[in-house]
């Protein structure tokens, strides 16, 4: 199944304000471009895939993000602020884990977070109680950092990072090193965040079946230059196109019946299976399920021949694999 590529200046939900804003972009290091007129941008609410090969310039867009590293040109707008001309209202909307979250091992979660709130102007102590809530660690609170497993690291650093009650939270590698219920957690409190306090998250991640769980759309860069954004999962449109194995008790009847179909394509038939491969626009499978009931063709199974992400990852940028 081909998925919904949209351009920068129509992807997501238009409804929502602009959190971040990716403006023409690029970074020169010796006359190369590492990131070249990079535009995209993420609304309210919305977790983001940022994807690309291994040397894409992920990480330089991110440390470009946070002002970690200067642009060479374009300009990066957070809560329209500008990172490079009113750098401190700009960042005052980031919270951000670039590398693994570091703490004070030998003092509690609570205590590391007294010790962050200390440094960030305006925030209530109350807010701790309420980030804690959001990362689930309201029962580790009093124990020392150093007993922490990796995941509770790394939700401790996500509710650091959302002490300030920033309006876009930068994720690089957030379920790295995690086993697969740590990554479930990791997933199930992203999206609470998301939800919860209506949040922009940007994920920047190798794993790809966790940026398809997870996110709403997927940013693919490849040699410093965007290649494409995509819908991801429940975003997806129901004008897009979708291939259908349909098994059926009457092979050459049901063959008539989607010929006649506007706008439904036989693309192949396996008489000995009885199965019948169609493309067609997704708002238009009720019909055709009436039609082939009508004409007393039984139907027996539809099966959706969806195409993963990664097969779509490795089209878009010919073949390389992510890393």
């Amino acid at each position: 199944m081909e998925r919904t590529t949209v351009s920068p200046e129509h992807a997501g939900a238009k409804s929502d304000p602009v959190v971040l804003q990716m403006k023409g972009v690029s970074k020169m290091i010796k006359g190369k471009a590492i990131v070249n007129q990079l535009s995209f941008e993420i609304r309210k609410g919305e977790i983001v895939g940022l994807l690309g090969p291994n040397g894409a310039g992920k990480t330089t867009t991110i440390r470009m993000m946070t002002g970690l590293i200067k642009m060479t040109e374009g300009d990066v707008l957070v809560h329209g602020h500008s990172i490079r001309n009113d750098f401190k209202k700009a960042i005052a909307h980031i919270g951000a884990i670039i590398e693994n979250p570091e703490f004070y091992g030998h003092l509690t979660g609570l205590d590391n977070l007294k010790q962050y709130l200390r440094m960030s102007d305006g925030v209530a102590e109350s807010r701790i109680a309420e980030v804690v809530a959001l990362v689930g660690l309201q029962g580790a609170m009093d124990k020392k950092v150093k007993a922490y497993s990796l995941g509770m690291r790394q939700r401790l650093g996500i509710a650091q990072a959302l002490l300030h009650s920033p309006k876009l939270l930068i994720l690089d590698e957030p379920t790295n090193g995690l086993d697969p219920a740590g990554i479930r957690e990791m997933r199930d409190y992203m999206r609470n965040i998301a939800e919860v306090e209506g949040i922009s998250i940007l994920i920047s991640s190798h794993m790809l079946a966790e940026i398809e769980q997870i996110c709403n759309r997927a940013v693919v860069i490849q040699n410093g230059s965007l290649v494409t954004v995509t819908q991801l999962g429940a975003e997806a449109k129901s004008e897009d196109e979708v291939t259908l194995t349909v098994r059926v008790d009457k092979v050459e009847a049901a063959q008539a019946v989607i010929q006649a179909m506007d706008g439904v394509e036989l693309t192949r038939t396996d008489e000995m299976q009885k199965e019948l491969n169609i493309r067609l626009i997704d708002h238009k499978v009720p019909e055709l399920v009436v039609t082939l009931s009508e004409s007393k063709v039984g139907v027996y199974r539809i099966t959706e021949n969806k195409q993963s992400l990664e097969e779509d990852f490795l089209k878009w940028t010919g073949g390389n694999r992510i890393a």
